[in-house]
C-alpha cells in the first residue's frame, strides 16, 4: 500500500515527538503492509516547516529505518493549510508537493467559520497547482454545501479522505459523509493520516473493510490510484460502483479479521 497522507516526521508537529516514535511508527505501518508513506508534515501559521525541514527530517528517519531493516520507502511531501498555501510562493508550493510529483495535497480547513474556501481553492489552481484535498470529509464547509466537493473535482481537484473515518473514528455524521462520498464516486485515494501508533494509527484496510468498502476498491483507494497521484499519471479506471452482493459481508468480514489478528 501507498499511504500519501503520514506524520511521520520527529518533533516539528502533532505527529512523533522523537526519532523512536517515528521508527516505532513506521514499522506499525509496515505491518500492515504500507510499502511506501509520504510523510506530509504540517505546513501552517502554528507550524511553520517548510521544504527544507520536511527533507532533512525525511532523510534522518529514512537512514534509521534502512538501520532497522523496515521496509518502508518514505517520501517528502506535506500537508499544506489553505491560509498559508495562499502565502507561500510558488517554488515553494512546488517542493513541497507529494514525493516529488505534481500533487499538492492541500488541507481543507476544519474550522466552521472557514470562508471562501471555494474562491482560495480557485486562486491556487489558477497558479498552476493541481490540488489533492486532504480530508474533505471533515471540512464544514463540504458539509454546509454539498455540492461544494462535485464542484472542485469537476476543476480538476482530487480527493483524499481518512480510512478511520469510515470507521466511525470522527463521528457518526463524518462516517456517513466519507460513505455517501464513496457512493457517489468522489473519493480518489484513502490514507491513514496517521499521527501515533494508538490514537491515530497507521491502519487502512481494516478501517475501510469495517465499512464494507470493496476489496477491489480497497485496492484502488490504498495503492492503484495513490501510485498514480505520485507518479503524475492519469487515474486508472476505478471498478465499477456497485451495491454489496449478499455473499460480500463475509468476505469482508474475513479480510477485517485478518487484519485485527
Amino acid at each position: 500500500m501507498i499511504d500519501l497522507h503520514f506524520h511521520l516526521l520527529p518533533g516539528i508537529d502533532d505527529g512523533p515527538t522523537d526519532l523512536a516514535e517515528s521508527v516505532a511508527l513506521a514499522r506499525a505501518a509496515a505491518e500492515l503492509e504500507t510499502a511506501t508513506i509520504v510523510a506530509t508534515s504540517h505546513v501552517s501559521h502554528h507550524y511553520r516547516n517548510d521544504a527544507a525541514t520536511i527533507a532533512a527530517g525525511v532523510e534522518r528517519v529514512a537512514t534509521s529505518l534502512r538501520e532497522e531493516r523496515i521496509p518502508v520507502d518514505v517520501r517528502a511531501g506535506a500537508e499544506v493549510a489553505l491560509t498559508r498555501a495562499l502565502e507561500l510562493s510558488d517554488d515553494e508550493l512546488h517542493a513541497l508537493r507529494l514525493g516529488d510529483g505534481p500533487w499538492l495535497l492541500l488541507e481543507c480547513p476544519l474550522t466552521p467559520r472557514a470562508a471562501g474556501v471555494e474562491e482560495a481553492l480557485g486562486h491556487l489552481a489558477e497558479r498552476g497547482h493541481r490540488l489533492l484535498l486532504a480530508h474533505p470529509e471533515r471540512c464544514p464547509s463540504l458539509h454546509r454545501d454539498p455540492a461544494l466537493l462535485p464542484r472542485l473535482i469537476a476543476d480538476g481537484m482530487r480527493t483524499s479522505l481518512t480510512a478511520g473515518a469510515f470507521a466511525g473514528q470522527f463521528g457518526r455524521d463524518v462516517r456517513d459523509l466519507s460513505r455517501r462520498l464513496f457512493d457517489q464516486g468522489l473519493v480518489h485515494s484513502v490514507a491513514s493520516d496517521a499521527h501515533d501508533t494508538v490514537r491515530r494509527p497507521p491502519g487502512m484496510i481494516a478501517e475501510l473493510a469495517s465499512a464494507e468498502i470493496p476489496e477491489e476498491w480497497i485496492r484502488y483507494l490504498t495503492d492503484e490510484s495513490p501510485a498514480a497521484l505520485l507518479a503524475g499519471s492519469e487515474l486508472p479506471v476505478p471498478p465499477p460502483l456497485t451495491p454489496p452482493s449478499p455473499g460480500r459481508g463475509k468476505g469482508l468480514r474475513r479480510l477485517l479479521a485478518r487484519y485485527r489478528d
